[in-house]
């Protein structure tokens, strides 16, 4: 047995018997330093009680947008060293590009997709991105994959979970390119109406 797959099971076994507040608390570390996202807790909540999935996304939106507050903190007060003590020079270097491009954009793609949102979060603190604008990407990034997972597993159940493990790569690869070519969509419509 793997050592993701063991990992999974120990946040599975450790945060189901807390309810709401292992899911809160689930989100809120992962957003900052634990590598198992809290969606495995999600789904199975929100498949035990569909009628709750508005609860749950909350709890688990408010939950991760908050670790990510901790962690652009942490990125604050530690800067580079934090983010190359855990992370590559490569990985690093590859988000200091994106911030520099996309700005508070990368947390929002990040927050939204599967790309580890923790090293956006801390990296947000190194880089000194804009604060309001770091946690108002959040709230839509993190909200929206959230509510959406939600939603969907409410409304139809277990067959997204297999549609989503089938298809989970493509699934990524059309998010980001909508969220990108939503991005500069916005950018240039924002440039055309100044001119």
């Amino acid at each position: 047995m793997s050592i993701v797959v063991q990992l999974t099971e120990w946040t599975q076994r450790t945060f189901e018997p807390l309810g709401m507040w292992g899911l809160f608390f689930l989100a809120f570390i992962e957003s900052s330093f634990f590598p198992i996202p809290p969606d495995i807790l999600l789904v199975i909540f929100t498949l035990s009680t569909p009628k709750l999935w508005l609860l749950l996304a909350l709890v688990c939106t408010v939950g991760s947008v908050l670790g990510g507050i901790f962690g652009y903190g942490i990125g604050l007060a530690g800067e580079r060293v934090i983010l190359e003590r855990f992370f590559s020079h490569s990985k690093i270097d590859r988000v200091h590009r994106l911030f520099d491009r996309f700005g508070a954009w990368a947390v929002f793609i990040s927050g939204f997709t599967p790309i580890p949102y923790k090293i956006f979060t801390i990296a947000a603190g190194v880089f000194y991105i804009d604060f309001k604008k770091f946690v108002v990407a959040s709230i839509l990034g993190r909200g929206l994959r959230y509510f959406l997972l939600a939603f969907l597993v409410a409304q139809f159940g277990s067959v997204v979970m297999d549609t989503i493990a089938q298809h989970e790569i493509l699934i990524i690869v059309i998010s980001i390119v909508l969220l990108v070519g939503g991005f500069f969509l916005y950018k240039n419509h924002k440039k055309n109406s100044s001119a």
